[in-house]
């Protein structure tokens, strides 16, 4: 517990300098349209899930010409509530969307902020993504039923590296204690508040495995540093070569949606036009081959539907929370 409080300490003291970058950053842009300049908050460090889900739009809006000019702007700590807090300070701004998920309504329940989904515009549920549990390639934990031989004989000594608290990784793995008999509270989970710290553990055998969206693994999977044992989907992906949990007869399951929200205060003109500016980058050629090649499920979901679809994870995710204790 001690090191998961240090490692919180020290993305909060990381999170308020990015805060203070992104304020800079978007007081200083300038007021053209926002097909002429946008900017994405990726509310996590470099390396991590949002930022590669931020970084792929970008890329998308660019190659296509859908938005002339798109920044990027990193603000990470707290499951991705230090930079909902920063994103709300901006009301009225039409030119920003932050990247936001199932990471951000876990945190919520965690932390508890002033903030949450109410304070913000929802625009769009673009894509799916799953958590990944691996293990460095030289482990001796060759499948999921030898981990979980190895984790129920030594629970608090079986460490996983994986994202901030309450991130769908963290929930994952308490939702996969509960399931084989561990206590969640007693899972030695290590936060990390952004994707390529917790690589770096991960590879370097600090912790005995990691629990990660896949995406951020894959790259490590493929050139044989780490070994896949299960993805959370609920049922097998095309593209990926494992089993998942329920598969192996485990019965946990959770996605890692992603998806963007507009700052409070804006018109339903411009929601409309920041939903026609996603809804352009959805229907191209260049945003289906990121699907592909991320192994992102296409889960577009917008209006009255995204709105339900969120209060409904929000009031999930705030049940697992209080049963397992985290």
């Amino acid at each position: 517990m001690a090191r998961i409080l240090r490692r919180t300490a020290l993305a909060v003291v990381v999170a308020v300098t990015a805060a203070f970058a992104f304020a800079n950053a978007i007081s200083t842009s300038s007021q053209a349209t926002v097909r002429s300049s946008l900017t994405l908050l990726a509310p996590a460090a470099p390396g991590g899930g949002w930022d590669g889900f931020a970084r792929t739009t970008q890329q998308s809006l660019r190659t296509d010409g859908v938005v002339a000019n798109v920044q990027v702007v990193n603000v990470p700590g707290a499951a991705g509530t230090i930079g909902l807090s920063q994103f709300v300070q901006m009301d009225g701004r039409n030119d920003i969307l932050m990247a936001t998920g199932g990471v951000m309504v876990g945190g919520i329940s965690v932390s508890k902020p002033a903030e949450s989904f109410e304070d913000v515009t929802l625009i769009a549920r673009v894509a799916d993504d799953y958590t990944a549990l691996v293990v460095p390639a030289s482990s001796d934990i060759e499948t999921l039923d030898d981990f979980i031989e190895v984790w129920q004989a030594d629970p608090t000594g079986t460490s996983f590296a994986g994202g901030s608290l309450g991130s769908i990784d963290h929930l994952v793995t308490g939702l996969l204690a509960r399931e084989v008999g561990i206590d969640p509270a007693d899972a030695n989970y290590i936060a990390y508040s952004g994707g390529g710290d917790a690589l770096s553990a991960m590879l370097s055998g600090t912790t005995t495995a990691g629990i990660s969206g896949y995406n951020e693994v894959s790259g490590q999977i493929e050139a044989g540093q780490l070994r896949l044992l299960a993805i959370s989907a609920p049922e097998p992906v095309a593209g990926i070569d494992t089993t998942t949990f329920r598969d192996a007869g485990y019965d946990v399951a959770m996605t890692n949606w992603r998806g963007y929200v507009a700052p409070p205060g804006i018109t339903d003109a411009e929601r409309d036009e920041l939903l026609a500016i996603l809804t352009e980058m959805r229907e191209s050629a260049t945003w289906r081959d990121a699907l592909e090649r991320n192994s992102w499920t296409d889960s577009w979901l917008t209006g009255a539907e995204f709105d339900d679809f969120v209060r409904d994870e929000q009031e999930t995710a705030d049940a697992i929370v209080k049963e397992l204790g985290l």
